[in-house]
Order: C-alpha cells, then structure tokens, then sequence
C-alpha cells in the first residue's frame, strides 16, 4: 500500500489500487465502446475523492481512453464520422447547460446528492431497458426483416445520408441524442456513451460493428469541453489524480478492445446491460444503507508539507486555470496517441513476422 497526496483534492490515496481500478474500467472500457467513467467516477466517490473533484478527473481520464480507443476504430475503418459529428453538434450545447446545473447544484450544496441520483436511475433504467431487448429478440422467431428498423425520430425533418451507417435518416435525431450526452456528462463525469451505445442500437440504428468507434470519436470532444470547463470554473483538475487514471486507462482500453474480438454483438449488449444494472445497485446501496465515502473521508490525514511538483500543480492551478485545464487536455491527448500508435506498431510487427517453415536442400 503506497499513499500519494492530491495537492488540489487535499486527501491521501492508495496509488496501487487507483491504478488498478482504472486498468479494470479500462478493459471495460475498450470492450464496450464506452468512457468508463460510468464506473470510474463511483469508485473515486467510494476512495474518498468528492464528487466536485471525482467529476472533472475522471472526464480528463475519458478523454485519454477516448483518444486511444478511437484511433485504433480508424485504423481499423469501424468510425462513422459523419454521424459522430452530428452528436458532437448537439454534445457542445448540452454540455454548456449541464455546466451550468452543475453549478447551480454546486452553489447550494446538493450536487453530491444529485450526482448519485443520476447515477442510480440513469443506470438501471437504461440497463433494464436494453435487458429487455436482449430478451425479446433472443425470443423472436426468426423471420426476414428490413436492413434497419424505423422510428419516428428517423422520420424528423433535415434527412441525410451516413454512407458509412448504411442510414437515411433525420440529422436532429443524432443532434438530439448528443444534447442528453453532452449535459449528462458534465453533470456525471462521464462521457456520456452509456446513454449513446444502447440510443445508437435501438433509435439511430447504426450497425453494431461501428458503434464504439463512433461513441469514443464522440466523447473525445465531449470530455474535453467539460475539462477545460471544470478547470476554469472551479480549479478541480489535479494531475496527480488524473496521470494515475490515464497510465491504467489506456493499457486497459487496448486489453479491452482485443478481447472484444471474440464476442458477438449480442453478448456485447447484454454483458453491457447487466453492468449497468450492477453498478445502479452498488450506488443505491451506498447512498441509502451507508455512509462510505463519508468515513474515508474523515480517514483521511490532510498534508500541507507539500513538494516541489504539487506547489507548482497548486499554483498553476489557482492563477492560471485555463491553461492549466488547457495542459491537461494536451496531456491527455498525447498519452491517448501514444497508447494508440504503439498498439499499431505491435500489431503491424506481428502481422509481418515470417512465418514460413524452414526449407532445407533436397538432396
């Protein structure tokens, strides 16, 4: 066990068990298409970190994981841009005006409160609702149907076409969907692709395959709009949290995206749903039978003798919060680049490695 102090959250974590839950919600994360911070943010909540700090940290984590997953859906060509581009219009509005309810909420004290609300029934609804799914297709008889089904959503005025959707649809139903994800995420710290996997599947109709490329292309714009937000607003970014959420995130995204390989659609989707309805539980349990994180809380022992590195991160921090929010966004960037680009390599170096048996001389 090795405790670490955050300068700008002003508690001691556990840094072995922060990397291991970030690895954890990395793999889930590469598996699913989605940000992870559905998970990651209760579990911060859970060590101890207040819900004002867990929020931005873990969007600033989301956008590393985000960068990492995308770019290997683009060199796989599984990214539809034109639909993602659409949400992210809509993702920009409604991330302003979860900024401001979340700063509303702030103001009066209640935000703690709200955020675990959110959790609890966007969660289990959502899960419910794509169980329920699951089960009726797996109990449909199998009969012909059309290459998409319509909604009336679809049917709304500005029809496009997503060549690479296979979909002629209306641009509000996307632009529609990205304004709930945009306010969910900054009211949550999330990215929001909880909401946009299942509203992808059964309200866009996009295929399967291109769903977690698109969502991750999404939340890359999303998280980043809330962290630099966040860090102008409040001041709560601290990078001794977030570089510690990034090291995991991004090995396990790639972990993730492998194993998903070898799972089909229809696995995906209930795996995700369950998942969902787990985590719904394990807040409600916490929010209504204990009271956790408020004793790690009181746990924890307040530092003030502070080095070099975390006096520079605080001061950065309390005069310069745009550029330190701005830093923050760079620095998860690059690392997402890197983890993406050095996945590359090692695939394209096994993919030409020889593999032809050794011929000798016939004699």
């Amino acid at each position: 066990m090795l405790e670490i102090y955050l300068p700008i959250v002003q508690v001691n974590i556990d840094i072995f068990l922060l990397l291991f839950l970030s690895l954890v919600v990395g793999v889930l994360s590469g598996l699913f298409g989605v940000g992870g911070g559905f998970l990651m943010t209760p579990f911060l909540i859970f060590m101890g970190i207040p819900p004002v700090y867990a929020v931005p940290n873990e969007v600033n984590n989301i956008l590393a994981t985000s960068v990492s997953g995308s770019l290997t859906h683009w060199f796989k060509d599984t990214l539809d841009y034109r639909m993602g581009l659409m949400i992210v219009a809509g993702g920009v509005v409604g991330t302003l005006l979860g900024i401001s309810t979340f700063s509303y909420f702030e103001g009066i004290g209640k935000i703690s409160v709200i955020i675990s609300l959110l959790y609890m029934y966007l969660l289990a609804i959502v899960g419910t609702l794509m169980l329920i799914e699951v089960f009726r297709v797996a109990t449909q008889k199998t009969t012909k149907k059309k290459l998409h089904d319509h909604n009336w959503l679809q049917g709304l005025p500005l029809r496009m076409r997503f060549q690479k959707s296979r979909l002629y649809e209306s641009a509000l139903t996307p632009i529609l969907l990205g304004l709930i994800v945009g306010f969910v995420a900054a009211m949550m710290g999330i990215g929001g692709a909880f909401l946009m996997v299942p509203a992808m599947i059964y309200i866009v109709g996009m295929p399967v395959k291109l769903i977690p490329g698109t969502s991750l292309f999404v939340t890359i714009f999303i998280s980043a709009i809330v962290t630099i937000l966040h860090s102008f607003n409040y001041g709560t970014i601290d990078f001794f949290l977030v570089i510690p959420l990034i090291l995991g995130s991004i090995v396990g995204v790639q972990l993730g995206q492998k194993l998903g390989q070898y799972l089909d659609g229809n696995q995906l989707k209930s795996s995700f749903a369950v998942l969902l309805i787990s985590v719904a539980i394990a807040i409600a349990y916490d929010s209504f039978f204990r009271e956790q994180s408020q004793l790690i809380n009181e746990q924890k022992v307040i530092q003030t003798d502070l080095n070099q590195y975390a006096e520079f991160s605080l001061k950065l921090s309390n005069e310069f919060p745009f550029l330190y929010g701005a830093f923050a966004i760079i620095s998860a960037i690059g690392l997402g680049i890197l983890a993406a680009v050095l996945r590359k390599i090692i695939s394209d170096l096994r993919k030409k490695k020889p593999s032809e048996k050794v011929k000798f001389p016939v004699k």
